[in-house]
């Protein structure tokens, strides 16, 4: 390992990875580069877009402003976590049925933030979808469709055995 890195142990979508990374690196930047999981957006890496946003310990996090160093013994969820098995998550189905995505750079950002509210609140409104989605910028939908899904991925979660 070069001067300057360190050796970050944490848990990606349930499974232990142990990365050896600059200090300096970021979340995103250990999750794309090091370990291959590029369904995260690096887009601004300000953390203004929210295209970058994981799950950290549930709760929605912009993993390009968090230093990798933070996420040591923490549990990180992207995109490619939220599938169960070879199921895609409803909010995955629901934004293919309900074109909620367009050119698709916000959508694994926003599919995070949205999973987080679904675990908190099983039945929200479309103002708390609208807060819960806020620090997700998408260029291309104008949101009503992904208000949508996440509404009828509610249902579907709320009827699930």
């Amino acid at each position: 390992m070069s001067p300057g890195s360190r050796i970050v142990r944490f848990r990606v979508n349930g499974d232990p990875v142990e990365v050896g990374v600059p200090e300096h690196h970021t979340l995103v930047e250990a999750l794309r580069y090091a370990l291959g999981l590029t369904g995260t957006k690096q887009g601004c890496d300000k953390g203004d877009c929210g295209a970058c946003t994981v799950l950290v310990d549930g709760r929605p996090t912009l993993s390009c402003i968090l230093p990798v160093h933070e996420a040591e013994d923490r549990d990180v969820i992207t995109v490619e976590g939220l599938a169960r098995g070879v199921e895609p998550h409803p909010l995955q189905d629901e934004f293919d049925r309900h074109g909620a995505a367009q050119c698709g750079f916000c959508t694994p950002g926003i599919l995070c933030s949205a999973a987080a509210l679904l675990d908190e609140s099983p039945a929200p409104t479309r103002e708390e979808i609208r807060e819960a989605l806020s620090g997700n910028l998408c260029r291309c939908t104008g949101y009503t469709k992904i208000f949508v899904a996440v509404e009828a991925a509610a249902a579907r979660l709320r009827s699930a055995p």
